[in-house]
């Protein structure tokens, strides 16, 4: 159990899982690079001895493996499953009081103790003091990647009724005023967002604690989509093995004395400073908008503070292992809210939120023997619209019958729905409707559609393993490539408006089905570049899933409607590259030859590649 962020560190470097970086290294790019080379090469945790212009420490990588972060969990987390196992199934209590006494035991011993409001272990600086990392070349300044935010409910004050969540920080650049004004990237259905509508009715500026560091369960349950009631608090105490520490500072605002960092400030109505660009975990900039502006109050650290950090970009990133052990702590969270599903898999090479695969039941006819998806509709419905599964653009829903399937097989997983979907029916939409903030393959901020791809019963065709010869030779649409069974990848010109792109697959589908039918090939990918997104399935999720919106992006071989219902022989998904699309992340590299020096025979992470 750590008390500290540092007995953590200590910790990991007596086992193994920890290097120090004693050179002096630029926030300026250099950090993030490192980061990032040494995740890819499944490396240990880093610490950063020699910030440059700052007088603190950082660390990051230490959720990079999912080993590495059970490991730092290791005697708390059993205790802490079993109890949001408990909150999940209430009637496990009822059933058999005596087996669950200790789950129970444990969640009142996990209760935040509120110290006093003595401020000793700290002393205050200014946001100038802190390591300012930015991570891409065109971020728009240094932004806090793994901050804990807090706020309580102005109608319902309290620790026990606030909300904690790691939403971006944007500590400089744009046009904040230094050291007054830094930038909160959230959206309206999260925690804080509820919070600050509630003070905006009011007319009152809301209170925001933004704790930084501390035991790595605390930064943990900052991401934490926990069962309604239980609190972020209470978790970060359960996967700590100690009681959240906090009081309120002179001015009001709640600090966590676990913290390294502390800065506080308000958020006033209606105002906001546009906040970004910043590269995201779908890997591309999110760019330039307007966002809460919060005015800073103060800035606190503690003696020997660290500051930790993580780099988000194209996945697999470092917040992989947050989705890999969110699943495992509350893996049956979704099967309680949602009736009838077994498995949600929002996968985390497409971006996370874009694509969702699922497995649910299909009960309500089994008496018939020609089966449709009719209670898989029902829960695809359940499905977006619960928390942040709502943010999905293509959920691809099956019903496991007499074979075993499982979503994270994804080719697997594929290939089942391919073979069993009925393309004129079995494909159902949703219009004008939200989607992820950082997404920008809608029609607008926060803008888009939804598609529900809905497969059961009996196997219906056989899917090629080679690309079909009608995709061969046509004019203006080349190179295709075998990406999965049934799926293939084929080369377009490039898109210059929808008009354009209309008539193209128009051109394209009609020259298709003159060419005769093609059921082994039910999906084709228009893309910018075949052999790319052939190359690796995760190149196939990236580009086609955050590149395409459904109302706008999918086609069809002799499609048509049917009292309002879309239907085809084959669907085209056009990933190619929009105009209106945010540019990816790209390394520079400068900065790349600039950090080899530390990779070699005498720097500090020299053995590490």
């Amino acid at each position: 159990m750590y008390t500290t962020l540092e007995s953590c560190l200590i910790d990991l470097e007596r086992h193994g899982h920890l290097i120090r970086i004693r050179e002096e290294v630029d926030p300026e790019l250099e950090m993030s690079a490192i980061h990032l080379r040494v995740f890819e090469a499944g490396g240990p945790a880093l610490l950063f001895e020699n910030v440059k212009g700052s007088p603190y420490r950082a660390v990051s990588n230490l959720f990079g493996t999912i080993e590495r972060s059970k490991f730092m969990f290791r005697q708390t987390w059993d205790s802490t499953q079993n109890v949001i196992a408990l909150r999940n199934d209430p009637m496990k209590a009822l059933k058999n009081p005596f087996r669950h006494v200790g789950a129970a035991t444990s969640a009142i011993k996990a209760l935040p103790l509120k110290r006093g409001s003595s401020m000793s272990g700290f002393k205050e600086i200014k946001i100038t003091d802190l390591p300012l990392i930015k991570h891409w070349p065109m971020d728009g300044g240094a932004f806090v990647t793994l901050p804990q935010v807090y706020t309580e409910d102005p109608d319902k004050a309290g620790i026990m009724k606030a909300n904690l969540g790691m939403y971006r920080v944007q500590l400089t650049g744009n046009d904040y005023t230094a050291n007054e004004e830094i930038g909160l990237h959230y959206q309206i259905h999260r925690g804080i967002g509820i919070h600050q509508h509630k003070a905006n009715r009011k007319g009152e500026p809301l209170k925001v604690s933004i704790f930084i560091g501390g035991p790595p369960a605390h930064t943990l349950s900052a991401v934490m989509p926990l069962p309604e009631g239980l609190s972020e608090l209470l978790f970060a105490g359960l996967l700590s093995g100690r009681r959240f520490r906090y009081g309120y500072d002179a001015d009001g605002f709640c600090i966590s004395h676990d913290a390294d960092f502390v800065i506080t400030g308000e958020i006033h109505p209606d105002d906001t400073k546009p906040e970004g660009p910043f590269g995201d975990h779908l890997g591309y900039y999110s760019l330039i908008h307007p966002f809460p502006l919060m005015r800073v109050r103060k800035v606190y650290a503690k003696h020997n503070a660290i500051w930790p950090f993580t780099v988000v970009g194209r996945p697999p990133q470092e917040d992989t292992a947050f989705g890999e052990l969110i699943h495992q702590l509350t893996g049956g969270a979704v099967k309680q809210e949602v009736p009838g599903v077994k498995e949600v898999h929002a996968v985390d090479a497409a971006g996370v939120h874009p694509l969702l695969l699922a497995i649910g039941s299909e009960r309500y006819t089994p008496y018939t023997k020609i089966k449709q998806p009719a209670e898989l509709l029902t829960i695809a419905n359940r499905i977006l619209g619960t928390g942040q599964l709502s943010l999905a653009k293509y959920l691809f829903i099956a019903a496991e019958e007499e074979q075993p399937i499982s979503t994270h097989h994804v080719s697997e997983f594929f290939s089942y729905i391919l073979e069993r979907i009925d393309l004129k029916r079995d494909i159902h939409f949703q219009t004008n409707t939200t989607i992820d903030t950082l997404d920008y393959s809608g029609s607008g901020l926060n803008q888009g559609s939804k598609v529900v791809f809905a497969a059961c019963g009996d196997k219906k065709r056989s899917l090629c393993m080679e690309a079909p010869e009608q995709l061969q030779a046509l004019r203006n649409f080349d190179n295709p490539r075998l990406v999965l069974p049934g799926v293939v990848a084929l080369e377009g010109p490039a898109f210059s408006s929808y008009a354009d792109a209309a008539q193209q697959l128009d051109e394209l589908t009609n020259a298709v089905h003159m060419r005769g039918d093609m059921p082994g090939c039910p999906l084709i990918i228009l893309c910018d570049d075949s052999n790319f997104l052939s190359e690796s399935i995760d190149n196939f999720l990236w580009a086609t899933f955050t590149r395409s919106n459904p109302s706008h992006d999918i086609y069809g071989v002799n499609s048509g409607y049917s009292y309002k219902h879309w239907g085809c022989d084959n669907v085209i998904i056009d990933a190619r590259t929009k105009p209106h699309h945010a540019p990816p992340l790209i390394l520079d590299q400068a900065v790349e030859q600039r950090i080899d020096r530390l990779f070699a025979n005498s720097g500090s992470l020299s053995g590490v590649l």
